[in-house]
């Protein structure tokens, strides 16, 4: 077949190097996503953080191959996949034909948007129903019977009304949890799961996450959860790569994350959250990242950050634009004073 790429590791199910994407809008080039790297293994989940605006989905819909090549868009680099069946692929070479074949079978995604996602001329069941029948081969009373299942196991009150329904009729809780059930309706080899549990009450998105958990020592399905909420990555991630302005900025084991954040960004995300262990902000306002995420078609020189950053120097953090460098075991970081940064000051 067609998208054959280099050997993956032994231990990676799908390695992503220096993906870049970018969109031509009027006289300027927008780079969403500017050299991202990573890998993840059989059973590991990988959480991606970040301010709106950072990269994060966008590198999620280029992994799907969901954003496609054309005069004002341009997408290069490689996002390497271990398959089920048929060998290894490099998902940006795939015909349409080919992509089909992967999606939902070996790598699925649960959309941020579900209203948007869904068909809203197809029932609930024939929308479940439709990646099983394609990917498993099975009769429609088959796909049916597995779609009521999935149903069931996601908490779905009356999951045989639910399957009869439409997209309309539904909550935005109750559409978010079919999202999830096309996603997982094929047992896929790799979740890629952007703000899931977003429409959800914090009870449901416990539920949700303890399903995810069961389902992927189950299966040794790997995930990707692309999310805003870092309470949610401290339960569920092995590891957290922190992305800003279309970089990845810090790459870290999430326990590390928490206790030695190195990157000021990342650490300037967790003084803003709020901590009932904290008496020190008892009364105190959370602090707040000042300014906005930089515009991508202008971004600043030197490191992104500088403009929002404490530690910035002038002369230093203004000029060359700094590389991720290694500051510790499996734990990368993008900053030129990561070293005079007392480790987790900043926490």
């Amino acid at each position: 077949m067609s998208g054959l790429a280099p050997s993956l590791p032994p231990q990676a199910l799908l390695e992503v190097d220096n993906l870049e994407v970018s969109f031509v809008a009027g006289s300027r080039i927008v780079q969403a996503v500017n050299g991202v790297s990573f890998s993840i293994a059989s059973g590991e989940t990988l959480a991606i953080v970040g301010e709106s605006g950072s990269g994060k989905s966008t590198t999620g819909l280029a992994m799907m191959g969901l954003i496609q090549r054309s005069a004002t868009t341009a997408i290069s680099g490689e996002v390497r996949l271990r398959r089920k069946a048929d060998g290894e692929c490099d998902v940006l070479k795939l015909s349409g034909r080919e992509l089909r074949k992967v999606r939902g079978n070996d790598v699925a995604m649960i959309f941020q948007e579900p209203m948007s996602s869904l068909n809203p001329v197809y029932s609930i069941g024939a929308q479940i129903g439709e990646a099983i029948r394609l990917h498993q081969h099975v009769g429609r009373a088959e796909a049916q019977a597995k779609a009521l299942v999935l149903l069931k196991d996601l908490g779905v009150p009356n999951p045989e009304k639910c399957l009869t329904s439409y997209p309309h009729q539904l909550s935005g809780g109750m559409r978010q949890r079919v999202m999830i059930a096309i996603a997982l309706s094929c047992e896929p080899s790799l979740l890629i799961a952007d703000e899931p549990t977003t429409a959800l009450d914090v009870t449901v998105q416990a539920q949700i996450l303890d399903l995810l958990a069961t389902i992927q020592r189950k299966t040794g399905m790997a995930i990707i959860f692309i999310t805003h909420n870092l309470g949610v990555v401290s339960l569920i991630a092995d590891r957290t790569l922190v992305m800003y302005a279309g970089q990845v900025v810090e790459q870290v084991p999430t326990g590390e994350l928490f206790e030695r954040p190195r990157m000021p960004y990342t650490a300037a995300l967790l003084r803003s959250l709020p901590r009932l262990d904290n008496e020190r902000l008892a009364g105190e306002r959370l602090a707040a990242i000042p300014g906005s995420v930089p515009n991508a078609g202008h971004p600043p020189d030197g490191c992104r950050f500088h403009p929002r950053c404490d530690y910035s120097v002038e002369g230093i953090c203004n000029g060359e634009r700094p590389g991720l460098t290694a500051c510790g075991t499996d734990h990368l970081v993008r900053c030129f004073r990561w070293r005079e940064i007392e480790p987790g000051a900043a926490a």
